[in-house]
């Protein structure tokens, strides 16, 4: 059996072991698959694992011995679904393996939004504190979480976790979601609207899935119904966001920071309105990268594949 792995090096540049891998088949791997490449790397190759390589109908029509087809992510976008769902082939993604490091990650943006921990530590080393008159100095304001209200837009996995965190640090949270899950309510956390949770946040911190309705729902208009000096953090998708009224809203003093891990376009482009922003953290879209998270979506991916040889079809997306 052929198997092709189309782009293999972000979930492991070489820390992880494709051993259990091999052990399934002939293994083909590949960093990195240009577009104009994918349909001559697939060949007759019967498992595909795609992370962000397209995989589209032109692809599947042209490649015709592919059975089942393997996302070395959560987000399956990049495949055509329903058009392997028409050839009879799963698509099969990896969905919780990023639950813990994702959550955490919201917290390491946050704090620096509040502490401004990398610009002092380097304004330490420029000799700015030798220098100075008193014990201590600070450029920005600093802020404590506790007694601080998080809204967080969509409560699954990943945004549960990161509320249990926020409720550890001190702080209240309000939860907007379209399917609630009443049990989960308690003295810090309840469920509320969207415009309450605009209205009463001091911190929002994105969980929600891109739909069309979700596209572009911090805006210009959100904004406006939102505290001054609210925080933003996006580690959920760039395009929840228009980049144009969130660079507003922080080059006016209407939001005092906004932290993300992921653009509208990746990587990002120089001219995303982002980049020149005032308070505006961007980060490579790594929240999901600790060894320990692309170890679990490894074995996740490759026990999807032992379930299918095995007559089982598990995680499928399209079936």
């Amino acid at each position: 059996m052929k198997i092709v792995i189309l782009d293999g090096y972000t979930l492991n540049p070489g820390d992880l072991s494709w051993k259990a891998l091999n052990a399934l088949g002939e293994v083909t791997l590949y960093d990195r698959t240009p577009d104009h490449l994918i349909i001559e790397r697939i060949g007759d190759a019967e498992i595909v694992y795609t992370n962000k390589t397209v995989i589209s109908q032109e692809t599947l029509d042209a490649c015709t011995n592919i059975k089942w087809i393997g996302v070395l992510a959560t987000g399956y976008n990049v495949v055509d679904v329903n058009a392997a769902k028409a050839k009879n082939i799963p698509v099969c993604n990896v969905p919780t393996y990023g639950t813990n490091a994702v959550s955490q990650f919201v917290f390491a943006l946050l704090l620096e939004l509040c502490h401004h921990v990398g610009h002092h530590d380097k304004a330490v080393k420029q000799g700015r504190w030798t220098e100075g008159q008193d014990f201590c100095f600070w450029d920005f304001p600093l802020m404590e979480l506790a007694g601080k209200t998080m809204g967080i837009i969509g409560l699954g996995r990943i945004g549960y976790q990161t509320a249990l965190i926020a409720q550890a640090f001190g702080m209240k949270v309000l939860a907007f979601d379209g399917y609630p899950k009443k049990e989960l309510e308690s003295e810090t956390l309840r469920y509320t609207t969207l415009d309450e949770l605009y209205e009463l946040s001091d911190v929002i911190s994105l969980h929600c899935p891109l739909f069309p309705d979700t596209e572009g729902m911090i805006n210009k208009e959100a904004i406006n119904q939102m505290k001054d000096g609210l925080m933003i953090i996006n580690t959920s998708r760039g395009p929840l966001v228009n980049e144009e009224d969130v660079r507003d809203a922080l080059n006016s003093g209407k939001l005092s920071g906004y932290a993300c891990d992921v653009v509208s376009t990746e990587p990002v482009e120089m001219n995303n309105p982002l980049i020149e922003a005032k308070n505006c953290i961007i980060t490579p879209h790594i929240a999901w990268a600790p060894k320990e998270s692309r170890e679990r979506l490894l074995n996740t991916a490759v026990e999807n594949l032992k379930s299918y040889l095995n007559g089982q079809v598990v995680n499928a997306v399209n079936i």
